[in-house]
């Protein structure tokens, strides 16, 4: 198996643990929207928190030329730790949520 084709199923499994898990409080529910043609994976929370509407991406990852690109992350369980975890090389992660600017101080890929 190439890389790509398994970051790819790394990527996939990792949506779908974290559209496991299912908010304590309201009627919230999750979504694990995988386009694995464009390479766009995400976690969306949809529902209501008493009067309050809840609709929102929870965990947003592309692959982008060859990288893994963490493009929101708002779980309590880092996405770019599980990543390294799973597999996927700390120079093919890139923190896109940090500024470009940024990028650079962390151990993470830049572009």
């Amino acid at each position: 198996m190439d890389k790509l084709a398994r970051y790819r199923e790394i990527i996939r499994q990792l949506i779908f643990d974290y559209a496991g898990h299912k908010p304590a409080n309201g009627q919230i529910e999750t979504e694990a929207v995988i386009d694995s043609e464009r390479d766009h994976y995400e976690v969306l929370h949809i529902g209501w928190d008493g009067v309050r509407r809840v609709h929102g991406s929870v965990v947003h990852i592309d692959i982008i030329n060859d990288k893994v690109w963490i493009q929101y992350d708002g779980t309590s369980q880092p996405v770019a730790e599980a990543l390294l975890e799973a597999g996927i090389l700390r120079e093919d992660i890139v923190l896109g949520f940090h500024p470009a600017e940024l990028r650079q101080y962390t151990d993470f890929a830049v572009f």
